[in-house]
């Protein structure tokens, strides 16, 4: 069993006076199946590319692993997969891959198609595909879920947990539970490995986290009342002493000495109360440290005059003359939370396009009412750039309130001052989910909305949600969410072709 260290690890990015990491020592064993979990922006990515050598760094690590990187690289997006697929690995063997794709239920005809008219889920199972047949690695799994279908993360999770070996960055909480038994955790203030799944991590730092939030209270109390003791008696013991000087007792002079022992005597009662508050001051500043800040979330909906938002009837979308889904049925009511589900490509996101106004060629009919505001967050993010004042104004937000939802959604206030391409993935997708939480709209549509967002963000936008119940139509496939806020399930099912 091989191990990789990491001692006194210290990183920045070059021009950036934070650190990423700072004196940051653990082990891990390269048959572990690790979780690696974090709230976006604390590094998962730069450790996995410091593990690549791809960034020069103050420290140590050591292994004698090889290791292979998802996703990969995929340049020109216009060939056909097989190219694609030649590019990352030259020295493929395409019986392997032809397996992997039908284990992933995709058909390997997909591969003699330009790359950039397969779905986004459908190019991440071509990648992971490569992936998955390469011998011999230690895998470095970044985010592989994203735009994969409910079915797909199944089937890669259940691969995840045939194997050994890799680290494994994702923020779904069912596929974290399903194919770790370790989770390695960036947080606030330090770095933690534990064993078991994330569920358990989860419970365990729930624990951790009520327990010192009470001995954060008690220590409170207790700090409270010596301070207020030791001053009281501090100040009864300079009373005592200045009676050595001013008082007589029937005409007699006063003991000094016994006033001064006994001024003494309290004022030494008063320091050992100050010294007991200063260790309970000590104990207090040890907790909540590593507690993640998830502030409460507002949405402001419009009042729509009418109970129905939307409608479709029946409708088929159509590609390049391809029907895509046939018999799309359903409607959107006041309150109603309705997630599109199915497989990747099967027309989820043609259907919302269709709601916004695109031109999209269709049969059937569907009806948006007439006057309905509505707030959209699509999946691409790529086109973000940039400061965020220019882009509130832009987009025509509050500046300010703007701002104030990114704080609570983790942005630090350095964050602001950036360009907009330096954010992560997930941080950039806060940027358009900030943006839509600050617009008063009928209707939500948010187009897979929790793309690279952490775990500790996506229980913010849960509790928003069931809080103040928007209506939403979404395309997401975190069965935990959904789970949590659909009020109605309407799937959509792909044209055989």
């Amino acid at each position: 069993m091989a191990q990789i260290k990491v001692s006194n690890l210290t990183f920045a990015y070059e021009g950036s006076y934070d650190n990423v990491f700072e004196n940051v020592s653990f082990v891990i064993d390269t048959d572990w199946r690790l979780g690696f979990t974090g709230r976006n922006g604390r590094g998962k990515t730069t450790f996995l590319k410091l593990l690549l050598g791809q960034f020069p760094y103050q420290g140590k690590i050591t292994h004698s692993s090889c290791f292979d990187y998802f996703p990969f690289h995929t340049g020109d997006k216009t060939r056909n997969g097989i190219d694609i697929v030649d590019e990352i690995y030259p020295d493929y063997d395409y019986w392997k891959i032809s397996r992997e794709l039908s284990i992933l239920k995709v058909d390997d005809s997909v591969l003699f198609r330009p790359f950039d008219t397969l779905s986004n889920g459908e190019q991440t199972k071509v990648m992971l595909s490569v992936l998955f047949s390469r011998d011999n690695y230690f895998l470095l799994i970044d985010e592989p879920t994203n735009h994969l279908d409910e079915e797909a993360r199944d089937l890669v999770a259940n691969y995840l947990k045939s194997k050994k070996g890799f680290i494994l960055v994702s923020h779904d909480r069912a596929f974290l539970d399903t194919c770790t038994d370790h989770i390695l955790s960036i947080n606030k203030n330090n770095i933690e490995i534990e064993q078991g799944n994330f569920s358990s991590w989860m419970e365990n730092k729930s624990r951790r986290d009520a327990f010192e939030v009470s001995e954060n209270d008690r220590l409170k109390k207790e700090i409270h009342k010596l301070q207020e003791t030791a001053a009281e008696k501090a100040k009864w013991a300079d009373k005592v002493e200045k009676t050595k000087y001013h008082t007589r007792i029937a005409g007699l002079r006063v003991d000094r000495g016994y006033i001064g022992h006994k001024s003494a005597k309290m004022m030494a009662k008063a320091k050992a109360g100050e010294a007991r508050a200063e260790k309970k001051i000590a104990e207090k500043s040890k907790l909540l440290k590593n507690i993640e800040r998830a502030d409460d979330l507002k949405i402001s909906p419009l009042e729509y005059h009418s109970n129905v938002y939307a409608e479709l009837k029946n409708v088929s979308l159509f590609y390049d003359n391809r029907k895509i889904c046939g018999n799309v049925a359903f409607d959107i009511k006041r309150g109603d939370r309705v997630a599109l589900k199915g497989c990747n490509g099967c027309g989820k996101s043609s259907v919302i396009k269709l709601l916004l106004g695109e031109k999209i060629a269709y049969e059937g009919e569907y009806k948006v009412g007439s006057g309905l505001v509505i707030s959209y967050v699509s999946q691409d993010t790529s086109f973000l750039g940039g400061n965020l004042k220019d882009f509130a104004v832009k987009e025509g937000v509050e500046e300010s309130l703007f701002k104030a939802v990114l704080r609570k959604l983790d942005f630090s206030r350095e964050m602001f001052d950036k360009d907009m391409r330096e954010y992560s993935e997930g941080q950039k997708k806060k940027v358009l989910l900030a943006k839509s939480l600050c617009e008063k709209a009928h209707l939500y549509i948010w187009d897979e909305p929790l793309n690279y967002i952490d775990i500790f963000s996506r229980m913010q936008l849960e509790n928003l949600i069931l809080k103040w119940q928007p209506t939403l139509l979404f395309v997401e496939h975190d069965k935990t969410f959904c789970e949590k806020t659909a009020t109605k399930v309407v799937q959509v099912l792909k044209e055989n072709f």
